[in-house]
C-alpha cells in the first residue's frame, strides 16, 4: 500500500472507469462524499461520458490510461470481460481499485488480479454490494450458525451485462452472501438452468452442500416481471426471513412453551385436547414472530465509503479480492453444472441451458 501522509489523504482523488447504467451512480455518489475529489470519469462513449462528467462536476476522458498517476484510487465499472485488463493496469501502477462484481469473467482472470494486488500490496475490493445492505447486516447479526439457506433473486431483463449469464450477473451476489453465512468449504454443487431470451443462461436453480452440513438453495432469474431479493436462514435459534429489496426482517423463534419442552404434537395427542386452542397458540406460546424494518441507508454509498476508508487507512477492504475469488470459484462450478445438466437423464439426450431451444428447433424441423 502507498505510504500516504495524513494531510494528503484528507482529500482522496478518485476516478470512475465506465459510466454506463451502474457506473454513473458510482460517479454521482463519489462526487457527493466528503473528502473525495472525483477527478474524472473515463468512458469511450463521449456523449455518455461528458454527460456524467458534467453532472458530477469532473473531467471526462475516453482513455482511462490517462488517469493512472493522477488518482489515488479508481472504481472500475466496465463490462466483465474487461475487468482483468483494465484493473490490472491500475494495480500494476500501485493504484487501489474497487471492481464491480463479479471479480472477473473466469477464475484464472480472477486469480491473476488477486495475485497482482498481493504482489503490489494494493487494496482490491469487489462490488458485492449486498454485504452493505442493512437488511443483510441485521440478518447476519441476529441469526445463529446457518443450517439451511434459501436465496431468491429475480429481476426483469435489463439488456445489460449480456456478456455474462444469470450466475455471474445475479446469483454471484447470493453466492457471496451464502459463503459469508455458512463459513465452510463447499463440498458439492448441483444446478440446472435455461436460456430464455438467448445467449447465456437466464434462469438458474442451484444447490450448495457445505462440509459443515449446511445446505443452500439459490434461485436466480433475470427474465421476471417483478424484482425480488429474499434470503431465508434456518439455524438452531430459529428461522429468519429477510427481504433485501423491501428492507424487512421477520424472525421466527422458539416461544416459552417450546423452550420449556412443551410440544404441540404431544399436547394434541392427549385425551380431550382442545385443537382449536392449540392452533391459536402456535404463534403465541410456541413460536414468536418479530417483524422489523432495516435501515434505509444506501448500500452503494456505504460500499464506496468503505472502500475509500480502506485506502485512506491502509486496511483490508470489507469484501476483498480473496472473498470475491471464493464466490467466483463457486459460480464457475455452478455454471459447469448447468452446462452439463442432462435434462432427459441420458448421455445422448438434451444437455445444458439451451436444451429447450434445441428441442423446440428439432420439433419444428
Amino acid at each position: 500500500m502507498h505510504e500516504w501522509d495524513a494531510e494528503a489523504m484528507q482529500c482522496l482523488k478518485m476516478a470512475v472507469i465506465g459510466v454506463g447504467a451502474l457506473g454513473r451512480h458510482h460517479a454521482r455518489i463519489l462526487s457527493q462524499i466528503e473528502n473525495i475529489d472525483l477527478v474524472a470519469v473515463a468512458d469511450p462513449n463521449e456523449q455518455q461520458g461528458r454527460s456524467v462528467a458534467e453532472t458530477s462536476g469532473c473531467e471526462w476522458t475516453a482513455d482511462y490510461r490517462e488517469l493512472i498517476g493522477r488518482v489515488d484510487a479508481a472504481s472500475i465499472v466496465v463490462p466483465t470481460f474487461l475487468h482483468r485488463p483494465v484493473a490490472a493496469e491500475f494495480l500494476q501502477a500501485g493504484v487501489p481499485v474497487l471492481i464491480e462484481k463479479p471479480l472477473a469473467g473466469n477464475v484464472p482472470d480472477g486469480e491473476a488480479l488477486v495475485e497482482l494486488a498481493a504482489e503490489k500490496s494494493v487494496a482490491l475490493q469487489v462490488g458485492h454490494v449486498e454485504r452493505f445492505n442493512p437488511t443483510f447486516q441485521k440478518l447476519q447479526a441476529v441469526t445463529g450458525a446457518a443450517k439451511y439457506i434459501r436465496a431468491e433473486r429475480l429481476s426483469p431483463y435489463a439488456f445489460r451485462s449480456m456478456d455474462i449469464g444469470a450466475v455471474h450477473d445475479l446469483m454471484i451476489h447470493d453466492i457471496d452472501l451464502v459463503l459469508a453465512l455458512a463459513r465452510s468449504p463447499v463440498d458439492r454443487v448441483e444446478a440446472f438452468g435455461a436460456s430464455i431470451v438467448g445467449g447465456c443462461e437466464d434462469a438458474v436453480q442451484a444447490r450448495l452442500v457445505f462440509e459443515n452440513g449446511c445446505i443452500a438453495d439459490l434461485t436466480a432469474n433475470r427474465v421476471c416481471p417483478q424484482p425480488r431479493r429474499t434470503l431465508q436462514v434456518w439455524s438452531d435459534t430459529g428461522c429468519i426471513d429477510a427481504d433485501l429489496h423491501q428492507r424487512k426482517i421477520t424472525e421466527f423463534r422458539p416461544g416459552a412453551a417450546l423452550l420449556a419442552g412443551e410440544l404441540p404434537y404431544d399436547l394434541a395427542m392427549q385425551p380431550g385436547a382442545e385443537i382449536a386452542s392449540l392452533k391459536q397458540q402456535i404463534f403465541e406460546r410456541f413460536i414468536t414472530i418479530t417483524e422489523t424494518d432495516a435501515a434505509a441507508d444506501d448500500a452503494l454509498t456505504a460500499e464506496l465509503a468503505s472502500f475509500a476508508a480502506s485506502v485512506r487507512h491502509g486496511t483490508t477492504p470489507a469484501v476483498d479480492g480473496a472473498q470475491a475469488l471464493a464466490a467466483l470459484r463457486i459460480a464457475g462450478r455452478v455454471v459447469e453444472s448447468v452446462q452439463n445438466h442432462r435434462w432427459d437423464g441420458a448421455a445422448d439426450g438434451r444437455i445444458g441451458p439451451h436444451a429447450h431451444a434445441i428441442h423446440t428447433k428439432r420439433r419444428a424441423a
